[in-house]
C-alpha cells in the first residue's frame, strides 16, 4: 500500500470490509473544529479520530503540548474500532496532511504497515466530485494486533548527548519564522534546537496542496540531509504533529528510515537547562 492515496484509487474501494477511512481533521486554537467539520460533512464510512484525545497522551507539563500515548492504549483503542494487522487504512483531513500523517507514523509506530495519507485531503474528494455524508459509520467488531517491536523514537536526553557532534541530524518542521524564534505562539520561549535544520513541512506540498511528486521530494530532501543516511536523521517540530509529515514526505521519496523526536520544542523549551538557539 503506496504512502499516499488518491482520491480516485479511495472511492474505487470504499466499502472493502478491511478499509479503515479516519477523518482526522483538527485545529490547534479551537480544538473542537475538527469534530464540527467531520459532523457537518466526511467521506462516507470514515470514522473521526480527535488530536487530543485519540492520538496524544496526558500531558504533565515537561512531556510536550501532544505527547504520545502508551503504546498499549494506542493499540487498545485501534482494536476497538476494528484494526486487525490485516486492516487497510487511509487517514485524511483539510489542511495537506498534517494530522493525518501523524496517525500514519503513530499506525506503522505500532507495526501496521498498510497505511496512506489522502494526498490533497478532503479537498481533493470534492473536487473529484465525490460526495459527502453526515452519518455516522456502524460500529465494527473488535480487532486484534498483534504487539509488534515499535519504531524507534529519539528523546530529549539522546538529542541532548548527540548536541555539538556529527551523529545526528535534527530536522525541525515548523515555519522559518518560529524556527528562529520570531512570533511564537503556541510556546512559551522560542527558537530551536542548536543545530538543528529547518525544513518546513509546507514544503513538502505543491501549490495545489497535494504532495510534491517523489522525485522533487528525493532531490529537495537529498539536499537537506547533506549526504547523511535517513536513519541518522530526526524529525520534531512543536509537538511532534508536523514532525510525521516530514517523515511521511521522506516515505514518498524513498527515504524512509528517520526517527521522531515527539516531545519536540514543546517538551525541549519546558526544561531551561536545554539550550535553545535563536535565528
Amino acid at each position: 500500500m503506496n504512502a499516499l492515496a488518491s482520491a480516485e484509487s479511495l472511492h474505487s474501494q470504499l466499502g472493502a470490509p478491511d478499509l479503515f477511512v479516519f477523518d482526522c481533521r483538527h485545529d490547534l486554537v479551537h480544538t473542537e473544529k475538527g469534530r464540527e467539520a467531520y459532523a457537518a460533512g466526511h467521506i462516507p464510512g470514515a470514522y473521526f479520530l480527535h488530536l487530543d484525545e485519540d492520538l496524544s497522551g496526558a500531558k504533565n507539563g515537561r512531556n510536550g503540548r501532544h505527547p504520545l500515548p502508551a503504546p498499549e492504549t494506542f493499540i487498545a483503542r485501534m482494536e476497538a474500532l476494528g484494526l486487525s494487522n490485516a486492516s487497510r487504512v487511509v487517514a485524511y483531513d483539510d489542511a495537506g496532511g498534517m494530522y493525518a500523517a501523524r496517525l500514519w507514523w503513530m499506525l506503522r509506530w505500532i507495526g501496521l504497515e498498510s497505511v496512506s495519507v489522502l494526498d490533497g485531503g478532503i479537498q481533493a474528494w470534492t473536487q473529484a466530485g465525490f460526495g459527502l455524508v453526515t452519518a455516522t459509520p456502524a460500529a465494527r467488531a473488535p480487532g486484534k494486533l498483534s504487539r509488534k517491536q515499535l519504531e524507534p523514537v529519539a528523546d530529549a536526553d539522546e538529542l541532548l548527548a548527540a548536541l555539538g557532534s556529527a551523529r545526528l541530524l535534527i530536522v525541525d518542521a515548523r515555519a522559518a519564522d518560529r524556527f528562529r524564534g520570531e512570533n511564537e505562539t503556541m510556546d512559551p520561549v522560542g527558537g530551536h534546537i542548536p543545530g538543528a535544520a529547518n525544513r518546513p513541512f509546507r514544503d513538502n506540498l505543491a501549490a495545489d496542496g497535494r504532495f510534491k511528486p517523489a522525485q522533487q521530494l528525493r532531490q529537495e530532501w537529498l539536499a537537506v540531509l547533506a549526504g547523511r543516511a535517513p536513519a541518522d536523521v530526526v524529525a520534531q517540530c512543536g509537538s511532534g504533529v508536523t514532525a510525521c509529515h516530514n517523515l511521511l514526505a521522506l516515505e514518498v521519496a524513498g527515504l524512509g528510515g528517520a526517527r521522531l523526536y515527539p516531545g519536540s520544542w514543546s517538551e525541549w523549551c519546558s526544561d531551561p537547562s536545554r539550550p535553545v538557539a535563536r535565528g
